[in-house]
């Protein structure tokens, strides 16, 4: 089961991108990446084709390490927090807050 899923509110937690928030669009399990929304964004030269006529320069958020993402917690007041597993009334495994003690919602 992975920590962190994709609709997640993350903060980055280091590098030049550090103290920035954003969703995570898409999870990459086997790279241990994610892409989140308005971090990390590059710029990429479109050529122009079928779909996009004009082409031209776009912004694209490239995959940031997992590492470097910690989740934050709606219910602590926008602290970031760590995960832990536990079972609910349906023993169905679910993720919990370390620091609220409350279950993730599931997206």
């Amino acid at each position: 089961m992975q920590r962190l899923k994709k609709g997640d509110k993350v903060r980055v937690i280091s590098g030049s991108e550090k103290g920035k928030e954003g969703i995570i669009l898409q999870v990459f399990p086997e790279l241990n990446t994610a892409q989140v929304e308005g971090v990390n964004v590059r710029k990429r030269h479109k050529k122009a084709n079928q779909e996009n006529q004009e082409g031209g320069i776009v912004d694209i958020a490239v995959p940031l390490n997992m590492s470097k993402l910690a989740l934050i917690d709606n219910k602590a007041k926008g602290k970031t927090t760590r995960i832990k597993y536990g079972f609910d009334k349906n023993n169905k495994k679910v993720r919990i807050s370390k620091i609220s003690n409350s279950e993730i919602g599931s997206k």
